[in-house]
C-alpha cells in the first residue's frame, strides 16, 4: 500500500479552515474546486503550513493521526482540523507557500518574498481584505502601514491577523469616464459607483482621513486574478509576510497552464 505524505493546508478563501490532507497541492486545489460536493464553484486560495507547526488551539496530533489512506489504498483527501479562528492561531512564519486556484482547478504556486511592494506616499490604494475580514477599503496607507493598522490600531474594524490583497484600479480613469455624467459606472463587480466616488473624494479632500470603507462584502469571488496588484500579504502588527504575484511575462512563459484559464 502506498505511503502518502501528509500536508497541512490553510484555506483563506472562500472560507478560513485548517485541513490535513494526503493530496499534493495541485491535486488538493483541483479536488476542492472540481471534485468536492462541499465546494463546487469559484476560485480558492490556500496556503501550505509547516507540517511540524503546533499550536494548542489545534488538536493537530489527533487529526494528523486520522489522516490515513483508505482501505482501497487511495489517499485521504481532506480531514478538517478547524474552521474557526484559524488564521488568528497560525504563526505567519509557518506559512510556507500560497496557492491560487482557478474555477477549473488549475493551481498557481507562489513563494514568499523577502521584500514587499513599495508605493509613493499618499497614493490612494484599494485593498480587499480576504481573511478573516472581507471589507473593501480605500486607503492612503501603504501595505505595511495598512496591515499594522488593521491588526493593532483599530478594534472596531480590525482583527489580530489579516490576509489582504490590493486591487489594480485606475482612479483617474474612473473619474474621467464619469465626468459630467448623471449615471456613474464602475468596472469593479458589486461595487456601488456613487459610494466609491464618495469614499475617494472624502480621502482626497481630508488629508487626516487615511482609510474609508467602500463595501462590507468581498468582490474577490467575482473579480479576476488579473485585477490583483502586487500580490498577497499576511499581517500581524509589525510582522508582514508577502507573496508576490508573478509578472505577466512570467505567467505567460512559466505558468501558462494557469494563466490561460484566468478570467
Amino acid at each position: 500500500m502506498p505511503d502518502y505524505p501528509k500536508h497541512l493546508y490553510m484555506i483563506v478563501f472562500p472560507i478560513n479552515a485548517l485541513v490535513a490532507s494526503q493530496l499534493e497541492p495541485e491535486r488538493f486545489g483541483e479536488h476542492y474546486t472540481m471534485s468536492s460536493a462541499k465546494h463546487f464553484s469559484g476560485k480558492v486560495i490556500f496556503a501550505e503550513i509547516d507540517i511540524n507547526y503546533r499550536n494548542d488551539y489545534f488538536d493537530l496530533e489527533r487529526y494528523l493521526s486520522l489522516t490515513v489512506q483508505h482501505e482501497d489504498g487511495s489517499p485521504k483527501r481532506t480531514k478538517f482540523v478547524s474552521s474557526y479562528k484559524v488564521l488568528e492561531n497560525v504563526d505567519l512564519k509557518a506559512i510556507q507557500k500560497l496557492f491560487l486556484v482557478t474555477v477549473n482547478g488549475k493551481v498557481l504556486p507562489i513563494e514568499p518574498a523577502e521584500y514587499t511592494a513599495y508605493n509613493e506616499p499618499g497614493l490612494i490604494r484599494i485593498y480587499q481584505e480576504i481573511c478573516p475580514l472581507e471589507t473593501l477599503i480605500a486607503s492612503t496607507k501603504d501595505q505595511r502601514e495598512f496591515g499594522k493598522f488593521i491588526t493593532t490600531e483599530t478594534r472596531s474594524k480590525g482583527a489580530p491577523k489579516i490576509c489582504f490583497t490590493q486591487i489594480e484600479y485606475n482612479l483617474d480613469e474612473f473619474f474621467r469616464q464619469n465626468k459630467n455624467k448623471d449615471v456613474f459606472t464602475i468596472e469593479l463587480p458589486n461595487v456601488n459607483p456613487y459610494r466609491f466616488y464618495e469614499c475617494i473624494m472624502e480621502i482626497k479632500n481630508n488629508p487626516e482621513k487615511l482609510t474609508k470603507t467602500i463595501s462590507l462584502g468581498s468582490i474577490l469571488r467575482d473579480i479576476s486574478y488579473k485585477f490583483l496588484r502586487h500580490g498577497f500579504w499576511f499581517a500581524s502588527g509589525d510582522e508582514l509576510k508577502f507573496f508576490p504575484m508573478p509578472t505577466e511575462r512570467e505567467l505567460e512563459n512559466k505558468y501558462f497552464y494557469w494563466w490561460k484559464f484566468v478570467r
